[in-house]
């Protein structure tokens, strides 16, 4: 957003005369072209089809660009981060995400530097191949893993955290690459794909919780998986409702993925007596997967894979660094 200087209001942001915003990126000694859609929208009204979006662009002009930089909204950006980075498998160049937190035409925004070091990271190259080859966030002086960060503050410039994972970078006089930390580019050809699919509940525990109500969304609403965001380490009641609940997904061929509801740790299902219900009922164990990645993850499965063992097998697999295991 910029403000319009007759109206004193915000306004969208034409994207095509963003360097008389921003007079800095013209010292860049490299060429940027942007591409804007048609009708803005604010992130929170982001969907799969706005991802496939992204991500057809971003596609169809791989080969003409050395990295790629998108702008967009704070309050839905690790979503869309993690879900680009499985559609787009083998990368060689950089996808980097960045936005603000105070839209671009307040004084004291945080989206000038936010955009010109990420335009900086992404045309980055050591030896003339680039620095990050994978999906990125860069905000407020960090770059972090697409698929490990998350939005914890809504009220203060550092928006973004990876509670799990180090930073990729750190931007202050000089950008520090954190190399061994970053995914090294395979050398194989690009595979890019959609996501399709949207046949997915999330549940996450509070004491008391019945699941009677969401087995009747189950039967309802044809859903394929299932998330469950549980207590501490993959902990959950040993209730009969979310023991019939598990049943009915198992024999059903619906997927159950367990991720915990804490920031940090992982889910190590079968410790406590506590999760025995889920090592019981093939429960997915999502070990330290945040809530977006897991729900991308998920969709981003669910749309390209149609065996059930497939996909239970490969959400326990690091696709593109998203869990340590």
């Amino acid at each position: 957003m910029i403000v319009d200087p007759k109206t004193n209001t915000l306004k969208p942001f034409d994207f095509n005369h963003f360097s008389s915003q921003i007079p800095e990126i013209n010292r860049f000694n490299f060429k940027i072209d942007s591409i804007s859609f048609d009708t803005p929208i604010d992130s929170s009204d982001v969907t799969p089809k706005i991802w496939n979006n992204i991500g057809d662009i971003i596609f169809e002009n791989y080969q003409d660009y050395d990295g790629f930089v998108v702008l967009h909204g704070s309050d839905t950006m690790a979503y869309s981060a993690s879900a680009l980075s499985y559609m787009f498998e083998n990368l060689s160049k950089p996808i980097i995400f960045t936005g603000s937190q105070l839209p671009i035409g307040v004084i004291r925004t945080d989206g000038k530097e936010n955009l010109i070091t990420a335009l900086e990271i992404a045309a980055s190259k050591f030896n003339n191949v680039p620095i990050i080859n994978e999906v990125a966030i860069y905000f407020e002086y960090s770059l972090l893993r697409g698929n490990r960060a998350t939005k914890h503050n809504a009220a203060h410039f550092d928006a973004f955290h990876s509670f799990n994972y180090t930073k990729l970078a750190e931007a202050g006089i000089k950008i520090t690459y954190n190399k061994k930390h970053i995914l090294e580019a395979n050398g194989k050809k690009l595979v890019y794909r959609n996501i399709k699919k949207n046949q997915l509940l999330t549940i996450k525990l509070y004491p008391g919780i019945q699941f009677d109500l969401y087995k009747n969304i189950l039967i309802n609403n044809q859903i394929k998986g299932v998330i469950i965001e549980t207590y501490g380490a993959g902990n959950a009641p040993s209730s009969n409702s979310l023991k019939t609940f598990l049943e009915y997904c198992y024999h059903h061929h619906i997927i159950v993925l367990n991720i915990t509801q804490c920031q940090e740790g992982d889910v190590e299902q079968g410790t406590y007596e506590a999760s025995s219900l889920f090592v019981e009922n093939q429960v997915v164990n999502g070990y330290d997967l945040t809530f977006e990645a897991a729900t991308t993850k998920l969709l981003y499965l669910l749309s390209n894979y149609d065996d059930f063992h497939q996909i239970k097998k490969l959400l326990t697999t690091s696709l593109r660094g998203e869990i340590t295991n």
